[in-house]
């Protein structure tokens, strides 16, 4: 029987076409590693950990899929109407017939999405507990070496290296120079702070960086600085851009100040402020001393006075020898308060 219809020379199964659909696709080295711009429509996150999403614009949809091992690595939680970027290969889910992105990378699109990811960054650390009072610890009294972590060609160093000669010269300071702006400076920081918790004898860190605008100050708002400041071994001061600004590494450190300069201040104790100190600590004891001495002399005076019936002779040496024992006391203290205030001024 002769068909109606004349066969063609080549026919595909379903399967067939969309194997060279997909086969094409994915030769073209343009779409082996593309980005694409879109915002986020529909948005689900499977049990499994991988997440499924469509990118659309004003005249296309793409239905995207990123796997759980790319998806655990993203630092800010996506949704609907949230303007993105991807990087992905393209390819076809033969199954559906369906072109698809297959996502390696996902980040927010624009200032506002960063500082949405910012904000959701901060919620988390916070639920972890991270910036709790808590864990914030007091800065040592007296700091034998204190670690500075800026710029080495920035204001921040020359401002608190001047605090420092005028407060207390003797005090060491450490100088850690890193980048504090750029896509480098966040690793940098984190390296330091890390080689910094294998010295035992830094008492206290200084993170610094002089003013600038959000967008210069944002290598501070990276997660790992935050984290990395939290485990810092030493106490952290934060002085980061102006008093106004406030970022993640601030929230981190145990004590922020608002300047390089006001983290100098409050690290460093000012030697000619200890040495009116002790001076006055001095004076005091003294003062004391001879008050306590006045009191024993006119309660000998006061004995010496009395009826004879009192067998003065007998009261007379009693009270000599509770003199002469009160007195003792008095310089054993002295000399222990001035010996405990001289070392301590001379450990400085």
């Amino acid at each position: 029987m002769t068909p109606i219809w004349p066969l063609p020379a080549l026919v595909y199964s379903v399967t067939e076409l969309t194997r060279m659909v997909k086969e094409n696709l994915e030769s073209d080295p343009r779409l082996g590693s593309v980005w694409v711009r879109g915002e986020i429509g529909t948005f689900k996150r499977h049990s499994s950990g991988h997440v499924y999403f469509t990118l659309k614009d004003s005249n296309s949809l793409l239905r995207c899929v990123m796997f759980r091992s790319f998806a655990r690595r993203l630092r800010f939680e996506p949704g609907s109407g949230l303007g993105v970027l991807t990087l992905g290969e393209v390819s076809v889910y033969e199954r559906d017939g369906a072109y698809q992105l297959y996502v390696r990378e996902l980040q927010p699109d624009g200032l506002g999405a960063q500082y949405l990811a910012l904000e959701q960054t901060k919620e988390r650390l916070t639920k972890e507990g991270l910036f709790a009072l808590e864990r914030k610890r007091p800065l040592p009294e007296f700091p034998r070496r204190v670690a500075v972590i800026t710029s080495p060609v920035g204001a921040a160093l020359q401002d608190i290296l001047a605090v420092a000669k005028r407060r207390f010269a003797g005090i060491e300071i450490l100088l850690c120079p890193v980048l504090v702006q750029g896509e480098e400076a966040p690793v940098q920081i984190v390296r330091t702070l890390e080689r910094l918790n294998e010295i035992e004898d830094v008492d206290v860190v200084i993170l610094a960086r002089g003013g600038g605008s959000r967008e210069d100050l944002w290598a501070f708002n990276n997660e790992q600085v935050a984290r990395q400041i939290a485990a810092s071994r030493a106490p952290v001061v934060s002085a980061i851009g102006h008093e106004i600004d406030n970022t993640l590494a601030d929230l981190a450190a145990d004590v922020r100040a608002p300047t390089p300069s006001a983290a100098a201040e409050l690290v460093l104790p000012d030697k000619k402020q200890l040495a009116r100190e002790l001076l006055y600590c001095s004076q005091r004891l003294n003062e004391a001393m001879r008050q306590h001495l006045s009191r024993y002399r006119n309660a000998l005076s006061a004995m010496l006075n009395q009826d004879p019936w009192y067998e003065p002779l007998s009261q007379l040496s009693e009270r000599r020898q509770a003199l002469l024992y009160a007195k003792g006391r008095v310089e054993q203290v002295e000399a222990r308060f001035l010996t405990k205030k001289r070392a301590q001024l001379a450990e400085l």
